[in-house]
């Protein structure tokens, strides 16, 4: 098993947004890093900490889980998304899209800071200055350091 965290804007798809649909496809994603840990790496049963961004405070809500592998994200086919991809096609998509399933709403937001002030949290991509990769992989140490700060 391995584990990530995946950040979403509250306003745009918020943790309980995911609580009301169960699973949702995690679409618009259009980073190449990003895609090719969905496309490459992720494998069906991954947790996921899932991390609002630009919210106040920004921080981790809850979690998730990988419950179907990647598939192509069908906005890169819609010209009327902001997501739309003139380059893709059916048959060569170039963005996809794995799906999460709602797991857990943590009682309070494991906020940024004090995920950087947390000493074995250090690692973290997420506290890094410049970092602002949506999906970035998390090691099992401080996916158990965050669970426990969470309960």
């Amino acid at each position: 098993m391995q584990y990530w965290l995946m950040k979403s804007e509250p306003d745009v798809f918020s943790i309980d947004d995911l609580k009301q649909k169960k699973t949702t496809l995690w679409d618009g994603v259009r980073n190449y890093q990003a895609r090719n840990f969905m496309t490459t790496t992720m494998q069906l049963g991954d947790m996921v900490l899932f991390y609002h961004s630009n919210a106040e405070p920004p921080g981790i809500a809850g979690l998730a889980k990988i419950s179907r592998l990647a598939q192509p994200d069908p906005l890169q086919f819609d010209k009327k998304s902001e997501y739309y991809d003139p380059k893709a096609t059916i048959k060569t998509p170039r963005w996809f899209g794995v799906t999460v399933e709602f797991m857990q709403k943590f009682n309070k937001i494991i906020s940024l800071d004090e995920l950087r002030n947390h000493k074995s949290l250090q690692s973290m991509l997420v506290i890094k200055k410049g970092q602002r990769l949506s999906i970035q992989p998390v090691s099992k140490a401080e996916f158990d350091v965050i669970y426990k700060l969470a309960h």
